[in-house]
């Protein structure tokens, strides 16, 4: 079982309220993992001076764990320098950085640094909602191995060393998803990480998807 703290919670007793308050909803002892959902609020998403605030909820994320709240604990969409403030005094370094990862959206350095720091990368959205499925180099490059677009997207995740995270609620597109006994060349590799595909649709109203 997976959670997340609210990004606009940025101080500590507010975080170990929302902690408690998800475990009494869930009427759970304990969460395999929590993370805190964003460095900012949304309405303020890669904005203003958070960097004390996100210090006081990884704390209580620390204490959480300690008690045997929640089994491991991490982060969403955080670059390398919301890491490096709540690494300065942390006792637990992030077991997970959630981001948004896929073909056409690399953010190389980031997984690179965070591999680094031994902090798992979990690829959300590496399908980026549907953008890449009309892409047809993309769609070329899937016809040549013999899998569908989705299929190569995730692969391609799983290639660089994340956890790819797809999201459907249809069977048939489950199994699919987990059919991904092929392997993607390093100059296939190269050319699905430079690609620029970053048009979400209806999605692009959403602060992760709107390009900041």
């Amino acid at each position: 079982m997976s959670t997340k703290l609210a990004a606009e919670i940025k101080d500590y007793d507010d975080a170990v309220t929302a902690i408690d308050d998800s475990l009494a909803k869930m009427g759970l002892e304990y969460v395999d993992l929590m993370l805190i959902h964003s460095p900012q609020p949304w309405d303020d998403f890669r904005g203003g001076d958070y960097a004390e605030g996100n210090r006081e909820a990884w704390r209580a994320l620390e204490a959480a764990h300690q008690a045997g709240k929640i089994r491991a604990i991490g982060v969403s969409n955080f670059q390398q320098h919301d890491l490096e403030n709540i690494l300065q005094g942390a006792t637990v370094i992030p077991h997970v950085n959630q981001l948004l990862v896929h073909a056409g959206n690399t953010p190389t350095e980031l997984v690179d640094y965070c591999g680094g720091k031994g902090i798992l990368v979990e690829a959300y959205s590496p399908i980026a909602h549907g953008a890449i499925l009309q892409n047809s180099d993309v769609r070329a490059m899937a016809e040549k191995y013999g899998v569908t677009v989705p299929q190569l997207s995730i692969r391609y995740t799983l290639q660089l060393g994340t956890v790819s995270l797809p999201k459907t609620a249809n069977p048939t597109h489950m199994r699919s998803n987990a059919q991904l006994d092929f392997a993607i060349s390093a100059d296939d590799m190269d050319t699905l990480r430079n690609l620029q595909v970053r048009d979400y649709g209806e999605h692009s109203v959403f602060p992760v998807y709107s390009g900041k």
